[in-house]
């Protein structure tokens, strides 16, 4: 089974089904709620926030600034935390946040083979199938299968780098920028830029697919 058949299995393509894991998290909220030790509109604030506010598109606006200013990309690439803080992006778990710039030569890949880190103040919430067993344990085996089920196919030549993110160590990958979208502003240039090119697992939109 494909890990992109696995995350629609998920929920995306059945809407009213829950995985065990959405099951046992909804149990133990429940709980928390009924003993007072949740506020269930705290908890929809603070969700809601990491899924609009700080969410994919503030990582977005950091690759586009990369892309446009060589001054802030070594800076990024040099110190990505204090780089992502000075775009006022700063916050738990995307301190020590480490950006990884793929190349015609080497494309970067972003795991946490041990549970779910991510840089959480850049990309918001980690998705469904970046937690799942499957992918956790095959991007590391079979990274170039595994872009394959994501619909990205590599040349052979082009390196395949897989990090492993932890607790103390993040990473942000900075895809290459778009042929053809060399006079586009900051703020169009984010709109090609997708969450998965961000970890690897996709490529930025082309500007054809963004116009379209």
């Amino acid at each position: 089974m494909s890990l992109a058949h696995d995350d629609r299995h998920a929920g995306h393509e059945h809407g009213s089904e829950l995985s065990e894991a959405q099951i046992r998290v909804r149990a133990l909220e429940t709980v928390l709620v009924d003993k007072g030790y949740v506020d269930p509109a705290a908890l929809d604030l603070l969700i809601e926030t990491y899924e609009t506010r700080v969410g994919p598109h503030n990582g977005a606006r950091v690759i586009a600034k990369a892309w446009t200013d060589p001054d802030y990309r070594r800076s990024l690439l040099r110190d990505g935390g204090a780089a992502v803080a000075s775009l006022g992006y700063p916050g738990r778990q995307g301190e020590n946040l480490v950006a990884l710039e793929n190349t015609p030569q080497v494309h970067n890949l972003v795991v946490c083979t041990l549970c779910s880190c991510y840089p959480w103040p850049v990309l918001g919430l980690p998705p469904v199938w970046y937690k799942s067993a499957a992918y956790r344990s095959r991007a590391v085996a079979d990274p170039r299968g595994v872009l394959r089920d994501f619909g990205v196919e590599l040349p052979r030549e082009v390196q395949i780098r897989v990090w492993d993110s932890t607790a103390e160590v993040r990473y942000l990958v900075v895809p290459m920028r778009p042929a053809g979208s060399d006079d586009w502003s900051e703020e169009e240039l984010a709109g090609l830029v997708t969450r998965d090119s961000m970890i690897g697992t996709g490529l930025p939109r082309r500007p054809q697919e963004r116009a379209g």
